[in-house]
């Protein structure tokens, strides 16, 4: 899983997955712009992830952007194209859980900026470098997704509907861009002891629900999941022994990731890893 021939971009790269992607990366000798609005924490981000380079001039560059507007996007794209000579990969990382409580008590303007952020974002990046990527005949674009696109999220409906709405985006960009030869794929991380799960502990109970609270209270102490799992997986996606495995969600926890590169004929003739409805059929009943 070689990186050396490639540059990335990471959005939400200044702390958390991201900065762990960001650093997988640069491990496996890929050139990286680093995205992020805060931009004070986004320069430390990068001073602490240039010390990783693993080969004489290998880039980390860093870009202040908030990818929920269209010309930020647009200039992340064109910043990419002037220092990255061989972009071709995107991770959309960026994400916020948005307001948390019943969906008549949250405000509605921090529902859409939510909406915004997690899925306008991924499209707008998508938009801004799909070009780029066709032109080339080759790329590879990682969405991230999280709990609420598989299941129910209740009190955390904004992060929950623009996560499933990225996955389903990510299925269809994969068929749109099948003939360019860009993979298109999703992520989710697992539970991870990150900033979202310090805004869930801050809502606290009456917010997010006293089970959904329990539980983000025993992660904190066993330690959720180890950043370096998505990392990893985020890797091999980006790396040319994913060439041709598109449109999936795969979990970094539970799916044997791995060994996909060797079946990735028959997981392209079946729906493994993707959105479906369940019909009755499906459970033995008429």
């Amino acid at each position: 899983m070689d990186l050396a021939d490639r540059s990335a971009i990471v959005t939400g790269a200044s702390r958390g997955l991201g900065k762990a992607i960001a650093a997988a990366f640069l491990r496996a000798g890929a050139d990286v712009l680093l995205v992020a609005r805060e931009e004070e924490r986004l320069r430390r981000a990068r001073d602490e992830l240039a010390t990783l380079a693993v080969r004489p001039g290998q880039a980390v560059h860093a870009l202040a952007a908030d990818v929920s507007r269209p010309e930020a996007c647009a200039a992340i794209v064109e910043r990419a194209r002037q220092v990255l000579p061989a972009l071709a990969v995107l991770v959309n990382n960026a994400g916020v859980y948005g307001p948390m409580g019943r969906i008549e008590d949250v405000d509605w303007e921090e529902w859409v900026e939510a909406v915004q952020v997690n899925l306008f974002g991924t499209v707008l990046m998508c938009r801004a470098v799909i070009p780029w990527m066709r032109q080339r005949g080759y790329g590879k674009i990682i969405n991230l997704s999280g709990g609420g696109a598989t299941s129910p999220l209740p009190r955390i409906s904004a992060y929950a509907a623009s996560k499933v709405a990225v996955v389903r985006l990510t299925e269809t960009f994969a068929e749109e861009l099948r003939d360019a030869h860009v993979d298109v794929n999703a992520i989710a991380p697992g539970a991870l002891n990150t900033r979202l799960l310090d805004d869930v502990l801050a809502a606290g109970p009456e917010r997010v629900g006293p089970e959904f609270y329990e539980r983000a209270v025993k992660q904190r102490a066993e330690g959720g999941v180890p950043l370096e799992k998505g990392a990893a997986l985020a890797v091999f996606l980006a790396s040319s022994a994913s060439d041709g495995i598109t449109g999936r969600l795969l979990s970094a926890v539970w799916d044997d990731w791995r060994r996909l590169a060797g079946q990735r004929d028959e997981l392209a003739r079946s729906d493994l890893y993707t959105l479906r409805r369940v019909a009755p059929e499906d459970r033995g009943r008429r």
